[in-house]
């Protein structure tokens, strides 16, 4: 299929020039980035910078002083967001792909438009009613010196720009295709997600499946390598059909490792074992759909027809 034409809106670099070399900027300065970017200047301003959007004064003493701050590095961090992306295309290119095999999937589908911004180190990814947001200030290198001071060391994983493309779609997948089963079990919340990370590997076919995760090919092979045992304990623990606040957060969220299962593992553990409980789901029921299988809201279903044993 033809991949859809997706261009990705310069925000970043409008909010950069926008300054003069006195770190000053004015009123009509900010007037030409509410006229240049009228969808995405407002929640920036109110988001990000936490401003009312219609302060246009203070704005103009505020936005200076954030993009030159030094204390937090924000300065060094513009000076080097502008160098790590100062080519898009192949951001472009990969997210004109995927999104263009969602649509093939759910023709009503709309693209949304896609801003590059910079965050202050706070999201990688923002939503607005028909936008993404991508905080390419949390995409410069997992060994970029300035991240030792804002994140865990476990997140500097996918702080890469190659990870923007899967970060994304799965992003928009969550949101597009929400969570609707009434039950809060651990079944529940793994199978939905493990739908879709399975259906974002459907995606990006051409990615190893460590990389749709964001870990490192070690945490996939520990997986791979103790799959078997983590499934007796998760079944001996009966840990499927509890829904607990605590052990839910630890299965599914990320972190360091995964409690409930050891300190060795890695974070979002519950995530990889519903996408392998789908792969087996599918690969066991051939006639189901991709379209269908997200449909399927029977979480004690899809274990069933799954045969999965690890």
């Amino acid at each position: 299929m033809e991949p859809q034409e997706v261009d990705i809106v310069r925000f970043d670099k409008a909010v950069m020039n926008v300054q003069s070399d006195d770190e000053q900027c004015t009123k009509v300065d900010i007037g030409v980035l509410y006229d240049e970017f009228p969808e995405f200047m407002p929640l920036w301003v109110e988001d990000i910078l936490g401003i009312p959007a219609a302060d246009t004064t203070y704005l103009a003493q505020a936005l200076p002083q954030f993009l030159n701050d030094t204390v937090y590095g924000f300065k060094q961090t513009n000076a080097k967001e502008l160098e790590v992306f100062a080519d898009v295309s192949d951001l472009e290119k990969a997210l004109g792909k995927a999104f263009a095999r969602i649509q093939y999937l759910y023709p009503e589908v709309e693209i949304p438009t896609l801003y590059l911004f910079i965050s202050g180190f706070q999201t990688p990814i923002y939503f607005g009613d028909e936008l993404i947001g991508i905080g390419a200030d949390m995409y410069l290198g997992s060994d970029y010196e300035y991240y030792n001071r804002v994140v865990y060391e476990y997140q500097k994983q996918t702080m890469r720009k190659e990870c923007i493309p899967v970060d994304v779609v799965s992003a928009y997948l969550f949101r597009t295709l929400p969570y609707t089963s009434t039950k809060s079990r651990l079944l529940e919340q793994i199978i939905y997600r493990g739908k879709i990370m399975y259906l974002v590997a459907q995606i990006f076919d051409e990615l190893p499946g460590y990389e749709v995760m964001g870990w490192t090919k070690e945490q996939w092979r520990w997986c791979e390598k103790n799959e078997e045992a983590i499934w007796h304990l998760v079944m001996d623990k009966r840990d499927l059909f509890k829904s607990e606040s605590i052990m839910l957060t630890s299965y599914l969220n990320d972190g360091p490792f995964t409690a409930e299962v050891s300190q060795d593992s890695p974070g979002r553990l519950g995530v990889w074992l519903g996408w392998r409980i789908v792969e087996s789901y599918m690969a066991h029921n051939e006639d189901v759909s991709l379209q269908e299988l997200m449909a399927e809201g029977d979480a004690q279903k899809i274990l069933e027809l799954s045969f999965y044993k690890p």
